[in-house]
């Protein structure tokens, strides 16, 4: 028979572990993850289009895309982990969802007004380069807002499953 002793940690110990890692490995990991979303994105986009308007397609696709894209970032280019501000990141992230929906919003009405039937393969065109604009901005705000490390926050030593890609 076994026992266990818990320990009670002290109240500025965290329960996300939050690992350092440099500006480079930073943007070669959020664009990897940015590639992949967009991808997704785009073919969630299509798929939904076929039932449902641009904007809706759009909305819909967007959103799926923004709330897996946080949680990778939050894991692989910031290397947080534990569930210690989840939600705070996640409405963050949704913030940012708001600001890049505005963006591709804008161009899908923007390519709306000047031809009223385009053809899918333009929409697919103005929803990445608004999606780029859009990447740009996250990548920022991720970095400078939602993910930035606070004073005092606990740092531990580099995260195992992400020590080898460092």
């Amino acid at each position: 028979m076994s026992s266990t002793t818990r320990v009670a940690l002290p109240a500025t110990a965290s329960r996300a572990t939050v690992a350092p890692i440099g500006a480079v490995a930073q943007v070669v990991r959020f664009a990897a993850i940015g590639l992949l979303s967009t991808l997704a994105y785009l073919l969630l986009y299509l798929l939904l289009r076929a039932g449902l308007p641009a904007q809706g397609a759009n909305l819909l696709a967007l959103l799926i895309t923004a709330i897996g894209n946080t949680a990778a970032n939050r894991r692989y280019t910031y290397a947080i982990r534990g569930r210690e501000s989840v939600v705070r990141h996640q409405l963050q992230g949704l913030l940012l969802f708001a600001a890049a929906l505005g963006l591709t919003s804008g161009a899908l009405a923007t390519l709306h007004a000047v031809s009223a039937h385009p053809a899918r393969a333009a929409e697919v065109a103005v929803l990445v380069v608004a999606n780029l604009t859009a990447t740009v901005l996250r990548f920022l705000l991720l970095r400078g807002w939602v993910f930035r490390q606070r004073p005092g926050a606990a740092r531990a030593s580099i995260d195992p499953d992400l020590r080898s890609v460092l």
